[in-house]
């Protein structure tokens, strides 16, 4: 799917601020990343995920190309990670992948869908293609990337 940039000061920490090895921050951020991932409840799911610095190389495979999406989004809305490297391969892939939209001072998700649907009511087609990582729709932050599937 390719190289998705992210903001790497926004997101979920994965991490206290402590004293700690890169060695260790990387092993924690990848647990971090492995549990949201987990929380998808997607299945038939093999990934790897590998962190280095604020780069995660993830690998393996999903069953569709939403999942594959929704996975990436896991490790790029992760504090520290800047850049999320997807080497999956999808096992069904959709005919049109999704877009990403980077959250900025001031948006909703009403705001997001009128720009990207043209009616501010489909903002529940965008909350709905975010869950898990989004748990209630006016819970949104700046740099945060989102998902915005086709209609």
């Amino acid at each position: 799917m390719g190289l998705f940039d992210f903001l790497s000061d926004a997101g979920d920490k994965a991490t206290e601020t402590v004293e700690v090895s890169p060695e260790r921050v990387n092993k924690l951020r990848e647990e971090n990343i492995g549990r949201m991932v987990a929380q998808l409840d997607v299945d038939g799911e093999a990934v790897s995920v590998k962190v280095n610095g604020d780069k995660a190389v993830l690998t393996g495979t999903a069953p569709t190309q939403e999942a594959m999406e929704k996975i990436v989004l896991c490790a790029g809305n992760q504090f520290g990670i800047a850049q999320v490297d997807c080497q999956m391969k999808v096992d069904e892939p959709e005919a049109v992948e999704s877009t990403f939209y980077t959250v900025k001072a001031g948006d909703t998700l009403g705001k997001i869908a009128q720009a990207q649907y043209g009616s501010a009511g489909k903002y529940t087609v965008i909350f709905e293609a975010n869950k898990p990582m989004l748990t209630d729709p006016d819970k949104i932050y700046p740099g945060q990337s989102l998902r915005i599937p086709p209609l």
